[in-house]
């Protein structure tokens, strides 16, 4: 599929969003938040991050790259807002939260255990079209996250932009942006990385890259 300045087509003949607007220099970073506290008791939506997950983001706060963000974004899930924040912080910026960068919805299970999960997971991958005992499926998710991304590309400032989010739809919008089918050979290793493509044309530039720290 050829990829052109306007909006082509989105996987399943949904609108390509325009990536316009932007210097051909600057970035996306895609950055998924690291380890968390699990608590079974709690929403995960409502999980925060760990002490390992806290220095992870700390160290990579101080990182060059994080010198020239412009702007902060963020999912509403308090572990990806306590994450955006160490980047905001530096940068004495506000931290941008936007619901619709969420991780796909899986709150019909509720809490899972590390085994059930991974099942479910790579169910959730394999069959972008079926919902897995109710989750948000895979299509759907990628929709959202791709537009999502691609509104925050057109309205935010010239510059460099971090997107804090999550693993799963951080991987359904790389495989977008590869213009790859659905899979989860292109998942993160493990919670804490991120990925970078340009703003002006969505090409990847980094493919998973660990925050400091793991």
């Amino acid at each position: 599929m050829a990829r052109g300045p306007r909006a082509k087509k989105l996987i399943e003949a949904q609108a390509r969003p325009v990536y316009a607007y932007a210097a051909s220099m600057d970035r996306v970073y895609f950055i998924t938040h690291p380890e968390v506290e699990i608590d079974a008791a709690l929403a995960v939506t409502a999980w925060a991050l760990s002490p390992l997950g806290q220095r992870r983001m700390r160290a990579f706060a101080e990182l060059p790259l994080c010198a020239s963000l412009v702007a902060v974004y963020a999912s509403a899930e308090n572990k990806a807002r306590q994450a955006a924040q160490w980047l905001a912080d530096r940068r004495v910026i506000p931290v941008h939260v936007v619901a619709a960068l969420g991780e796909n919805d899986r709150s019909s299970t509720g809490f899972l255990s590390k085994p059930d999960f991974e099942a479910a997971a790579d169910a959730f991958f394999a069959d972008p079209h079926t919902s897995f005992r109710g989750w948000e499926t895979a299509h759907e998710a990628q929709s959202r996250i791709v537009r999502a991304v691609a509104r925050i590309v057109r309205e935010a400032p010239a510059g460099d932009l971090a997107i804090v989010s999550h693993g799963a739809v951080g991987t359904l919008n790389k495989c977008w942006l590869k213009q790859t089918s659905i899979t989860r050979r292109e998942d993160q290793p493990h919670q804490g990385h991120y990925y970078s493509f340009e703003r002006a044309s969505g090409r990847l530039r980094e493919d998973w890259t660990p925050l400091p720290g793991c």
